[in-house]
């Protein structure tokens, strides 16, 4: 009986071994995956874990630069974009702040701490368990031996009562059997909790998904409401840089109708470079010209320095036209441009070019009709500045007009510049034929002509267009310097046209400019466009 009990015993130990080990090989997996797992995921948390929410508010990245970003608003203050942009994102920041706080809270307590307890606490208590369960097994194999061998001693002839200490062994035994079961069950009860709580530790992972995905939806809300507002803001900042940007952007931020670039520099050239030689053709010193344009682009210029070097405001005007995403006198009208250009009879050709200036967009044919008057008033100087209607159209053609393609120097110096002189020449030569009636140059306020004289030693000073002419005739001569301009040297030599002559110069004296020009959107009724008329 105690044979066939102890094999059922056997029996029943095999299976459950079996089955022990493979959960326990299940285990230890569990256990290392969760740690590491738990580990990472802590190390993602950005607020300082285990405190409560305000102090982890305190410490958060985010927190601190929104509270940097809103600081920085109010040295700014409120009156300049980036000041306001700071002050708008700050409290966005710190809006998306309390939401990771939120989140980080929710991580920790539903996913963070009970993989701590899965890995740290359940299965190593599990573990613990088995090794006392292999305790209390050694413990009664222990005492069914000496149980054993107390029966083999009471069995021989010379033992005097047996019987005492063999029941004694046998209550041992039974003991020690008793609490292995009894730890055996509860460690299979915890190993089958283990495995069928598997979905449960599954939905840890669940949540932390389902926990990212609000947070980032309360976030993308949070970004959404107040990009409009950042864009309102930047739309309607007026201080825009001007330089690259399309013309009618330009003007509709600003409120004008002459884009501010070419107005500021047509008048400033008015004033102080309608006799300079070479006006448009020679090339301004590089840095005089990338500060011009820097200040033109944040609408705050320093009239008076300028004036000094006309040459750096025809750069800088010739520039803003080069760098309009869209030619000024548009790429759809190109080919009709260049169609006119081929005419050879010039009425027919003028009526062509008419019938182009025709179908501009409003924008474009304002600023195009302001431009060529100005050009044409600054071919009444030829004689002085060497500036023909053909050299102005050699030298501002291709910043008016391009192909949809770049064209190579050789294409540029022949054929295509010859088309576009061909449209350029004979609109400046009958601007106002084209474009009737006087034009108001100065539209941003009234300016006195500045005190000019060339401040370039090495070209010829011409005299001012407000001089009289016994002024006129005190001259000095002067030695020329030399042209600089690569391309528009070429384009002069190839054409043949009006060359340059020296001529003695003259300072002139007139009243100073105010120092500063500060730019302000101006009402587009300011300039009234006139109807181009046909030709008769």
């Amino acid at each position: 009986q105690d044979i066939l009990s102890e094999i059922k015993f056997l029996c029943v130990l095999c299976v459950f071994v079996c089955v022990f080990v493979q959960v326990e090989k299940r285990l230890d997996l569990v256990k290392q995956v969760t740690h590491s797992t738990h580990k990472k995921l802590t190390a993602c948390l950005q607020g300082q874990q285990g405190t409560d929410m305000e102090k982890r508010s305190k410490k958060l990245p985010l927190t601190i630069l929104a509270q940097c970003m809103v600081e920085g608003a109010a040295v700014l203050g409120d009156d300049s974009l980036l000041g306001k942009m700071l002050k708008l994102c700050g409290e966005t920041e710190d809006k998306l702040a309390q939401e990771l706080i939120q989140f980080e809270f929710q991580i920790e307590r539903d996913v963070v701490e009970p993989l701590y307890v899965l890995a740290e606490v359940d299965i190593p208590n599990i573990q613990k368990q088995r090794k006392h369960l292999a305790k209390l097994v050694l413990d009664m194999d222990s005492a069914r031996t000496r149980f054993q061998q107390s029966s083999k001693s009471s069995s021989h002839p010379s033992t005097l009562q047996p019987g005492a200490k063999s029941e004694s062994l046998r209550e041992e035994m039974e003991e020690a059997a008793n609490r292995m079961e009894i730890c055996r069950d509860q460690l299979s009860a915890d190993m089958y909790n283990f495995v069928a709580k598997e979905i449960d530790y599954a939905n840890y992972f669940q949540t932390l998904i389902e926990t990212q995905a609000e947070y980032h939806r309360k976030s993308l809300e949070i970004l959404h409401s107040v990009l409009p507002q950042i864009k309102a803001h930047q739309e309607a900042w007026v201080e825009k840089p001007s330089f690259g940007k399309s013309l009618e952007e330009h003007l509709n931020i600003s409120g004008r109708e002459i884009a501010f670039p070419i107005e500021a520099c047509v008048t400033m050239l008015l004033e102080c470079g309608m006799q300079e030689e070479g006006l448009f053709r020679v090339a301004p010193s590089a840095s005089k010209l990338k500060k011009l344009k820097a200040s033109l682009d944040c609408g705050v210029l320093d009239v008076q320095e300028y004036s000094s070097d006309p040459h750096a405001i025809a750069g800088a005007l010739k520039s803003y036209l080069r760098e309009l995403p869209e030619p000024l006198m548009t790429t759809e009208l190109y080919d009709e441009w260049i169609q006119a250009s081929n005419i050879q009879d010039m009425d027919k050709r003028l009526q062509a070019l008419m019938a182009a200036c025709e179908k501009l967009p409003t924008d474009n044919l304002n600023n195009f009709r302001y431009l060529i008057k100005f050009l044409a008033k600054l071919s009444e100087y030829q004689d002085a500045n060497k500036m023909t209607p053909g050299n102005m159209a050699i030298v501002l053609g291709p910043n008016l007009l391009w192909t949809h393609t770049e064209p190579n120097m050789t294409e540029m110096m022949t054929t295509l510049s010859l088309q576009i002189v061909g449209i350029i020449e004979p609109i400046i030569q009958h601007a106002d034929w084209f474009f009737p009636g006087d034009i108001e140059f100065n539209l941003t306020g009234s300016y006195g002509s500045p005190v000019h004289t060339n401040h370039n030693s090495n070209y010829s000073s011409m005299p001012s267009p407000d001089m009289d002419q016994s002024d006129r005739k005190q001259q000095h001569d002067q030695s020329r310097r030399p042209l600089s301009v690569a391309t528009d040297n070429m384009m002069l030599e190839f054409y043949k046209k009006d060359g340059f002559q020296e001529t003695g110069p003259c300072a002139s004296q007139s009243p100073i400019w105010p120092v500063w020009w500060d730019v302000r959107p101006v009402h587009r009724s300011a300039v009234t466009s006139q109807p181009v008329p046909h030709p008769s």
